[in-house]
């Protein structure tokens, strides 16, 4: 199964490396564009989701590292509070 790692920037200038197990990260976000912080939690919750239930299909069970990274993204979300906030996927990492 491909995997991919993708670059987040974070609204207080932080780059984070994310991973996901499925290039289907690759449908729900674009490279260089930023998010507000909502739609990029939806977003990442929906493809990580995918994304785990894919080696969960294949493998019988759930990816432990995609439903971790969803939770540390989710974390990390808390931290800001401004509903202006923006998230941009820097880049993908194949």
């Amino acid at each position: 199964m491909p995997e991919m790692r993708f670059i987040v920037k974070w609204p207080d200038g932080v780059e984070e490396e994310c991973y996901s197990p499925s290039l289907v990260i690759r449908d729900y976000f674009e490279e260089g564009r930023r998010y507000a912080l909502s739609d990029f939690l939806t977003r990442s919750r929906e493809s990580l989701t995918i994304a785990s239930d894919r080696v969960r299909q294949r493998y019988g069970f759930a990816c432990s590292l995609a439903l971790g990274q969803l939770s540390r993204i989710e974390q990390r979300a808390g931290d800001f509070t401004d509903p202006h906030a923006e998230i941009q996927i820097k880049t993908f990492l194949l």
